[in-house]
């Protein structure tokens, strides 16, 4: 049987029915929206953690299509390590460039339920 578990919901928003802040109930789900929040932080927008986070919307302008998908596979792999290692365990960052769109699949197991996930993001300017 698995621990009952709340966070607050990411992004952040309001339940209307209850006036309260929407809480998480799912702990995969939950493990997701921080993989999202490390991904889609850019570095410096953070003000008391300003190395947080990988910017991989500012590698969709970076020059040269697969080059482009070599350093943000690099750039989305270390900053999941770093900022989530307690959590998950990174087994596979894959991504493609098309055209103005990265194409990323992230594979990775949830620590504490021993579950393998994958997340395919489609990350456009």
């Amino acid at each position: 049987m698995d621990t009952p578990f709340t966070s607050l919901h990411y992004p952040f928003g309001i339940d209307a029915g209850r006036g309260q802040a929407e809480q998480e109930t799912d702990y995969s789900a939950h493990v997701e929206q921080l993989v999202m929040q490390v991904l889609m932080t850019g570095p410096g927008e953070r003000i008391n953690r300003p190395d947080f986070g990988c910017g991989v919307r500012r590698l969709v302008f970076a020059p040269g299509g697969e080059v482009a998908a070599t350093l943000a596979q690099t750039t989305v792999y270390q900053a999941l390590s770093r900022w989530l290692g307690n959590v998950i365990a990174v087994s596979e960052v894959t991504v493609r460039a098309n055209d103005a769109r990265l194409d990323i699949r992230i594979g990775y197991v949830v620590k504490a339920r021993g579950e393998r996930r994958y997340l395919n993001l489609q990350v456009t300017p």
